[in-house]
């Protein structure tokens, strides 16, 4: 839990005299309430696996127990109660995570009372989170897990240069966004270059430039570096304040009550908070930008102001600085194919997430469509075959790497999910065939190694409240 100190004063009691001392402000006031479904082990045995690692295997077994993948291998034994489930001509690979959606802020029906994802009253607003505009009962989340999807991250929109906080969530039916937060996962920050900012706010008082742009990114890193050592200096003070007090107090001095009084601290900003966390590598910036040069541009301002940038998002023309990405560690997360829908989305290729890949960066296949994502295998696919045209030659273990473990990288979850490895979250997906081919699907979907979508059994496809006694109720037409 990430925790921030403030200064509070109490009585003693029996003494009579104030003593100072620190209290912690709970950074994360809206903890995650998760818990994982409980659930007995399962052998999948037979299949053919992608462990989202970049390998391949063409016959093994994957026993989950306890909510962790405990083994990956040929001829594994069933431990006793086990569910046995035959994979003979299907595919397992971990559940793919989504790092760019808006489903619960932009939720289905798409009408203007769900439209939550884009705060746009002042193209600053990092003191919002997408977690306070999440409607968990989105029907967009079932469609998106029946996809495969077993973790997003959900982001604010794209209207403000500093949109506010995105929240990674567990894809699992909750009547709460904290039901759905993934525990400990860090928080991301949204931010947009480009034309939209631009465009939103060019008639509200600005920026109406590139150049505004970047004159507002500046102003604003110069107050958070301001805020963060105003915290800085407070902590070093009063560690210094403790270090003499208790100094007087070994000298028994006889005017104690003449103590110098404990340094004040700061006053609290929300926006400010947020920009900090990212200055003290607490939360992750994701950032929407289109063109190379813009790209390059935000990396020299992250220097200047000691940050680092996660990943840029949509990122079209990424393929033309794959090496200063991959020099950065930074992640690129594209779609497959979209492109010339806008000036800055003009010069596009079909060939970018695999030159980016090709050249060592961290590349990711994201959605930005709560269409798009119940298909993001099919986006990788596509991917994938437009990059070996090119004669790059990548394996289909390597371009699953773009769906789970570099996403699960970038959202500060490698650790957790993301790869089919033994200690790792259950999180996986048994398909009907080959997950890079349109005629497949995903059969069953675990999260945590609890059965949370079965293609067959509609005990197992769940209907939002919203969806009801609705005809049809969520069948897929």
């Amino acid at each position: 839990m990430i925790k921030q100190f403030v200064l509070a004063s109490a009585l003693t009691l029996g003494c009579g005299t104030a003593t100072a001392q620190m209290v912690e402000v709970n950074k994360n006031p809206f903890p995650s309430t998760y818990k994982a479904m409980t659930a007995g082990p399962v052998l999948i045995r037979g299949a053919h696996v992608f462990d989202g690692a970049g390998a391949e295997l063409s016959k093994a077994d994957l026993l989950l127990e306890d909510g962790k993948i405990t083994a990956l291998g040929e001829n594994l034994e069933a431990p006793e109660g086990a569910t046995v489930i035959d994979g003979a001509g299907k595919w397992v690979t971990p559940g793919i995570i989504d790092v760019h959606s808006h489903l619960g802020v932009y939720a289905s029906p798409s009408v203007r009372a769900t439209a939550d994802g884009n705060e746009v009253t002042s193209p600053v607003t990092a003191e919002v989170s997408s977690e306070h505009g999440v409607w968990p009962h989105d029907p967009g989340f079932n469609r998106a897990r029946a996809g495969g999807v077993t973790a997003m991250l959900i982001l604010p929109g794209s209207a403000n240069l500093f949109g506010g906080r995105g929240t990674v969530l567990k894809n699992v039916p909750s009547r709460t966004v904290q039901g759905m937060k993934f525990p400990d996962a860090p928080y991301a920050l949204k931010m947009a270059c480009g034309e939209n900012p631009k465009r939103v706010y060019g008639q509200k008082g600005g920026p109406g430039s590139r150049m505004g742009n970047f004159s507002r990114y500046r102003k604003t890193w110069i107050k958070a570096t301001a805020y963060k050592k105003s915290w800085d200096d407070y902590r070093e003070d009063y560690a210094k304040w403790e270090d003499a007090k208790s100094s007087n107090k070994d000298k028994k001095r006889k005017d104690k009550g003449k103590d110098k009084k404990p340094p004040k601290a700061p006053k609290r900003n929300l926006q400010m908070e947020t920009l900090m966390g990212v200055l003290n590598g607490e939360i992750i910036v994701n950032m929407h930008c289109y063109r190379a040069d813009e790209m390059v541009q935000v990396i020299d301002m992250s220097k200047e102001f000691g940050y680092h940038v996660g990943a840029f998002h949509h990122a079209v023309e990424a393929y033309k600085i794959a090496d200063l990405l991959k020099e950065n560690k930074t992640c690129a997360a594209m779609w497959a194919d979209w492109g010339g829908f806008k000036m800055e989305a003009y010069d596009s290729i079909r060939e970018n997430i695999p030159m980016v890949h090709n050249a060592g960066a961290c590349a990711i296949v994201h959605s930005d469509s709560g269409v798009g994502i119940q298909r993001l295998n099919q986006e990788a696919a596509k991917a994938l075959a437009d990059g070996n045209k090119a004669g790059l030659n990548i394996t289909q273990g390597e371009a699953w790497t773009w769906l789970s473990s570099n996403p699960a990288k970038l959202l500060g979850i490698g650790e957790k999910t993301g790869a089919l490895k033994p200690g790792l979250n259950a999180d996986v997906v048994l398909w009907s065939g080959n997950p890079f081919s349109v005629y497949s699907r995903a059969d069953i979907v675990f999260v945590d190694g609890a059965k949370v979508f079965d293609r067959h059994d509609k005990a197992y496809q769940a209907v939002s409240d919203f969806e009801l006694g609705q005809p049809g109720e969520g069948d897929e037409k």
